[in-house]
């Protein structure tokens, strides 16, 4: 069905020579409809022409507060319950200027409420701020870089006015750098460290007291690292002390022998995986001949059981552990870890305890 045009509206039609464009023009609306057709019988182009009295679109403007608009950080607090020691220790922080610094407030309380220890520290990548509020003593950090190899930092405990300044240079392999530290107030020679990648080597000026007189000594410590027999062999120096040790390890056994020269004290760990979820460990000292072991069994991800022996202190423990062990309470279940420890000395079994931590976050 075509409707027709109504007694006030005009439509013209017109057409080109070559009869291969009709233009359709409205006076009501005035737009122009053009059909083309090309070569081929079967093309037909339709295009329409805007309305040149019709008025531009215009953009909104924008709210003047909304570029000044103040997004409420993201509170996060922890507490954590030790049974042993009857504390809470609580932590809450967040994160300021699009997460370019962090607030943190810490602090214990017992279960009356008495509040201790509250320290409060503001941290940036290149600066941060530690306070003690008891001690009422401020430890400064700062650092910054000159190019990409060359770095300077510092610190500053405020209270007892000493500190540390530092010069860091790295080569083009960052597996290398040399950093000299120097006390302040300055007391001798800077330290000087160079890192490779078998390891470190440290060279310091030290006290030693000999007949009531303090006489600076040049100190040589260090540690590399070197791979040996399908382990890894490490060797710790410090003056006249040496600790060699050797660590083998595969997916289901490591052995890790030690001595330490001169005193030629010597003791081993080995360490047996039967599955996935079960393991033992097994340390011996043959200088005092004390041990420990632990067996440890996993139940997924967020659930540990772990009991063992210690015949240094004589004592037996089992623990249950509800969350990452190692990890973080953000990442266990409802961000909550608990750990539940029964304690049996060998000399007074009616003496057994049980105690418990546990460990909670919330978001706000």
């Amino acid at each position: 069905m075509v409707e027709s045009p109504s007694p006030t509206q005009t439509l013209t039609v017109s057409s080109s020579e070559n009869r291969k464009s009709i233009m359709i023009t409205s006076s009501e609306n005035p737009k122009s409809l053009l059909i083309s057709t090309s070569q081929n019988p079967n093309s037909l182009t339709i295009s329409q022409s805007p309305n040149p009295n019709s008025p531009l679109p215009t953009s909104q403007p924008q709210n003047p507060e909304s570029r000044f608009a103040f997004k409420r950080p993201e509170v996060r607090v922890t507490s954590e319950f030790d049974s042993d020691s009857a504390l809470f220790f609580n932590k809450v922080s967040c994160k300021l200027f699009d997460s370019l610094a962090k607030l943190k407030l810490s602090f214990q309380n017992n279960r009356n409420g008495d509040v201790s220890d509250p320290q409060l520290g503001f941290f940036t990548k290149y600066f941060s701020v530690y306070y003690d509020v008891e001690e009422q003593n401020a430890l400064i950090n700062g650092s910054f870089n000159v190019g990409k190899r060359l770095m300077f930092k510092g610190s500053q405990d405020v209270k007892a006015q000493q500190g540390e300044l530092a010069m860091v240079a790295s080569h083009s392999d960052p597996a290398y750098k040399l950093e000299l530290a120097s006390a302040v107030p300055s007391v001798g020679f800077p330290k000087a460290t160079f890192r490779f990648p078998l390891g470190e080597v440290s060279l310091e000026e030290r006290g030693k007291e000999e007949e009531e007189e303090v006489k600076r000594v040049l100190s040589v410590s260090g540690i590399v690292k070197s791979q040996l027999l399908n382990g890894l062999c490490t060797a710790q120096f410090n003056d006249d002390n040496l600790n060699l040790r050797y660590a083998y390890k595969d997916e289901e056994l490591a052995f890790i022998p030690s001595i330490s020269l001169p005193s030629n004290a010597m003791s081993f760990a080995f360490k047996r995986r039967f599955s996935p979820s079960d393991k033992l460990s097994y340390w011996y000292n043959l200088d005092s001949s004390s041990w420990s072991s632990v067996y440890k069994h996993t139940l997924g991800k967020d659930l540990k059981l772990k009991a063992g022996y210690d015949s240094a202190v004589r004592l037996g423990w089992a623990s249950l552990w509800v969350g990452d062990e190692d990890g973080k309470a953000k990442t266990a279940p409802m961000k909550m870890k608990v750990q539940f420890m029964l304690q049996v000395p060998q000399d007074d079994i009616k003496s057994s305890a049980v105690l418990f931590r546990v460990k909670k976050r919330w978001d706000f």
